[in-house]
């Protein structure tokens, strides 16, 4: 009788597995797709999962095979008869910290036979903020390993040995990464090939050239005592296009002062 893990993961999308860690094809003759962007999330909740990601844009793509969504138990990577996942700090102190042991097997059996660009992601209140950037590259990768930390934290010797990269919702703390990984991954998915019906949606939308994105409008043309602006009705894609950049950098002028500065830095370098 051992303890590893008897089923760590499952897999959502256009096609199912049973995962495991044994090879794959020894479990079923329909492998996953192949080439499809994969998000593979690392969690002791797999349920919670897809959550949201099955609604809308997200849930018709996954629907259709535009990309996968497989979730690692990592329960089932725990040690002895009740599958421990965790111990106490070293060095005393309040909480509990995911042991290295548990979430370096599951690691090692997420990132088996993973490309080069793939890559890891453990969410933690200390990592970089998730920007936009960051989704645009993500996009461009073959998939991404997402670790969703728990209790006090990981411990870090896990962090130090593999290339993960730390990152953060926001400058708050959540009593775990699902939350974060779905918002990573809808993020993500929708500037995926095919997702988004008007490909022009993520070019022109908020941060994609580091301004807020201008104000919407559509009907009805007067909605208690206020009028869509003129320009938008009068058909002048030249001065519609002016009058949305004005006002994108008026909006981020005003209330995101860190884009602005950054925004016309490089608008003098680029001149």
């Amino acid at each position: 009788m051992t303890d590893e893990p008897e089923s760590p993961g499952r897999s959502l999308g256009r096609k199912r597995i049973q995962a495991s860690v044994r090879p794959r094809e020894l479990i079923t003759p329909t492998p996953d797709l192949h080439g499809i962007w994969t998000a593979r999330v690392i969690t002791l909740f797999p349920t919670a999962f897809p959550g949201v990601l099955s609604e809308s844009l997200t849930g018709k793509a996954l629907k259709d095979g535009l990309w996968q969504l497989e979730t690692v138990d990592l329960r089932g990577f725990g040690i002895g008869k009740h599958r421990n996942v965790d111990d106490t700090p070293a060095g005393g102190g309040a909480g509990m910290v995911l042991r290295a042991d548990v979430l370096g097997d599951a690691i090692d059996h997420s990132m088996a036979g993973t490309s080069a660009h793939w890559p890891l992601i453990c969410f933690s209140p200390r990592g970089k903020p998730m920007q936009q950037r960051l989704m645009q590259d993500l996009a461009r990768a073959d998939g991404v390993t997402l670790i969703c930390g728990r209790f006090e934290g990981v411990d870090e010797r896990v962090l130090q040995h593999y290339p993960v990269q730390e990152v953060s919702l926001g400058d708050f703390v959540m009593t775990g990464g699902e939350i974060a990984a779905q918002a990573l991954i809808d993020a993500t998915v929708r500037l995926l090939p095919g997702v988004l019906g008007n490909a022009a949606s993520a070019e022109q939308e908020s941060f994609s050239d580091g301004l807020l994105e201008h104000p919407q409008y559509t009907r009805p043309a007067e909605w208690r005592g206020q009028e869509i602006p003129s320009v938008l009705t009068s058909g002048h894609h030249g001065e519609i296009a002016r009058w949305r950049q004005a006002r994108s950098e008026e909006l981020t002028r005003a209330r995101r002062p860190d884009l602005w500065d950054a925004y016309t830095k490089r608008k003098v370098v680029d001149d």
